[in-house]
């Protein structure tokens, strides 16, 4: 079950809020619609409800607010926009990794693969979808972690009349095994249809909470579809009866010989048909739409602006004509009128519609019907709004009353706080998966190797340059050899894909910056850049041999102290790349914090050191081991020295001051996200 309570998003300038006070519950085992033009805040309330906007509001589910759940993603599955994902991952890859951010086992992405009818499309890339394949993917998604709660932003968008009935019968199916479904939806007879209750938006208020057959008995009308040669002939003589029998008809000739009758029976238009000899090929009853005047939906926005400037015409008179009291003062002053109306797009309306004599005396009687039968929405629109778009089918369910009666109403409600995607319950495994999921990283070793290769034997051609530049590629005038380049690339990405692709976090949220994640990351990173500058060496060596004899491929004889510098280098390299992506959102980012480490730290390392010095680190090894009282095992002190050695040098003491900032203000910046 879902229960909101005054979602409000926050006012921006002087302008209203988009979403002002909005409660309503959805009870689980049936399917709710959250019915509202575009415009009237029904991605916004969702966005509240899920803590993805500030505002102010209370949203439980089964009890809980959503920050008080331990695992989000198995109480509510999501579905907001299209598919964040990297289009060059394939379906069952995006799945398996979701897999592992949710804690589930891998075998469940299969199982929705199954369920959504993606199988066949399995190892398609996700930037090859169609529309209703990637609506199909959102789906899998959602249910990926086997939620109890959908929640799903216009999940038909877009999608063919057969995509849209197999996704509204997997809602129904959630549904009836005691799920809860809460989609949203700016077309009526969609609601009507799919839906068991409905929840009417507009202009960021609540006007109608209806079970579905309410809401299509009192805000739809009832159409007749009628197909005839003669259509314009037989429209105007509907409009010419209606107007002399005093009657609200509205006739919309669709094009070609097409007409919808709104206000009318099938008995009635065949009898007018049969009178005066027209030939009809079609006569069906079917659920129309909202009705002019009913809301900005698509199509009746000019009408209801009209309606608003003259502030009592049209249909507002037909829905006063439908309460007993309301009915009295409109025939007191009211006439019958007729108005044929042409559109841009040829198509023509006829509407008879009974006009009240004063918009006021309107809006009076409907207040009184209301208070007559306690409706709570008169009070509420007594408070706060006014006008005639207002009362346009307003009603409230009894349970939202009972349920908003039994919590203390403040006059403010509480704030809803953004906070970031939960951090995967599996980081490693879903860090691999990631990684491991697109060609980038396989791609960038390639060019990383290739490109090694060449400047080793551009650099052995040209001569005097020392042998372990030239096992790593490294020529004096580069900053940084490829290898450590192509490392730092590839630790940026790992956080930069997060942001371009935020495939943790719903609706393209903020990315977690827990910690669970970034040791996967860091971890990954590192085993990473040592596979590459491994293989960097490795390839060099055998390039020289075979290019130029076994002279230059020969190994230096201080081997183990250049190899742990050169180790230490590119994985130094990728963590800048994973911290400063991290930090700063941004692929380019973590790049430019890797080569800032040469260009501008090491320079600044280098006037510090070449100071003057009257005394020197000596024997750090030893007091060491004399101040904590260890013995270090396998001659530890060798290690510890070479390690001492490398920091030492510009390079690694620049890039050891770059990686100790840049973790600092990592776990800063997390940090004030959490107080936050």
């Amino acid at each position: 079950m879902i229960q909101a309570f005054g979602l409000t998003s926050n006012s921006r300038k002087d302008l209203p809020p988009t979403v002002d006070d909005v409660s309503f519950e959805a009870r689980a085992g049936r399917v709710n619609a959250l019915l509202g033009a575009p415009g009237a805040g029904k991605t916004t309330v969702l966005r509240l409800m899920l803590e993805l906007q500030h505002g102010r509001g209370l949203t439980y589910f089964r009890g809980r607010p959503l920050h008080r759940i331990a695992h989000p993603s198995r109480e509510v599955g999501v579905l907001m926009g299209d598919v964040p994902g990297h289009p060059a991952r394939t379906v069952r890859g995006h799945l398996r990794m979701l897999s592992a951010a949710a804690g589930v086992p891998v075998r469940r992405s299969d199982e929705v693969l199954e369920v959504v009818g993606l199988v066949s499309l399995r190892d398609e890339r996700l930037g090859t979808l169609s529309r209703g394949m990637d609506r199909r993917l959102g789906l899998a998604c959602a249910l990926l972690a086997d939620p109890h709660t959908l929640v799903l932003d216009d999940p038909a968008d877009g999608l063919s009349t057969r995509e849209s009935h197999w996704l509204h019968g997997m809602l129904r199916a959630h549904a009836a095994q005691g799920g809860t479904v809460l989609f949203t939806t700016p077309e009526p007879k969609e609601a009507a249809r799919a839906a068991d209750h409905v929840i009417t938006l507009e202009q960021g208020r609540l006007v109608a909470d209806q079970e579905a057959r309410e809401f299509a008995r009192t805000r739809l009308r009832s159409r007749v579809a009628v197909r005839t040669p003669h259509a314009a002939r037989l429209a105007a003589l509907l409009a010419q009866e209606a107007r002399t029998a005093h009657r609200s008809v509205e006739v919309v000739q669709e094009g070609g010989n097409r007409l919808s009758v709104y206000g009318s029976t099938c008995a009635d238009i065949g009898e007018t048909a049969f009178r005066h000899g027209v030939l009809v090929h079609q006569l069906a009853d079917e659920t129309g739409d909202m009705g002019p005047g009913a809301g900005l939906f698509p199509g009746e926005a000019a009408q209801a602006v009209e309606d608003k400037q003259t502030d009592a015409t049209g249909s507002e008179s037909g829905e006063l004509l439908a309460t007993a009291e309301s009915a009295k003062i409109a025939e007191s002053g009211g006439m019958a009128a007729a108005e044929t109306k042409t559109r841009p797009d040829q198509v023509v309306r006829h509407d008879i519609e009974s006009q009240s004599g004063s918009g006021t005396r309107g809006d009076q009687a409907v207040h009184a019907a209301r208070k007559a039968h306690g409706d709570p929405a008169s009070f509420r629109h007594q408070e706060t709004h006014s006008g005639p778009a207002a009362e346009r089918g307003r009603t409230a369910s009894p349970s939202v009353t009972d349920s908003t009666a039994s919590v203390p109403r403040s006059p403010l409600p509480p704030p809803i706080s953004v906070r970031s995607a939960p951090s995967p319950l599996r980081p490693l495994r879903y860090e691999l998966r990631r990684a491991a999921g697109i060609g980038t990283g396989f791609i960038t070793g390639a060019a990383v190797l290739v490109a090694s290769a060449f400047t080793a034997v551009l650099l052995a051609r040209i001569g005097h340059t020392p042998q372990a530049r030239l096992l790593a590629a490294w020529p004096r005038e580069l900053p940084l050899p490829p290898a450590a380049l192509g490392a730092g690339l590839l630790g940026a990405l790992a956080f930069g894909d997060e942001f371009r692709h935020p495939a943790l976090a719903v609706d393209r949220g903020s990315v977690p910056r827990r910690l669970g994640l970034l040791t996967a990351k860091l971890l990954v990173a590192a085993v990473t850049a040592l596979t590459l500058a491994f293989l960097t060496v490795g390839c060099n060596a055998e390039v020289l041999y075979l290019v130029y004899g076994r002279e230059l491929a020969e190994v230096p004889t201080d081997w183990f102290s250049l190899s742990a510098s050169w180790f230490g280098l590119v994985v130094g390299c990728a963590w800048a790349g994973v911290l400063a992506a991290g930090i700063f959102r941004s692929t380019t980012a973590g790049l430019a914090a890797v080569v800032a480490v040469p260009v501008a730290v090491v320079p600044l390392v280098q006037k510090a050191l070449e100071g003057a010095s009257v005394r020197a680190a000596t024997g750090l090894p030893a007091r060491l081991r004399e101040v904590l009282l260890l013995q270090w095992p396998f001659g530890g002190e060798r290690y510890l020295a070479g390690a001492v050695r490398v920091i030492a040098q510009p390079v690694g003491g620049a890039l050891t001051l770059s990686l100790t900032a840049l973790l600092c203000a990592y776990l800063l910046t997390s940090l004030r996200s959490r107080v936050r």
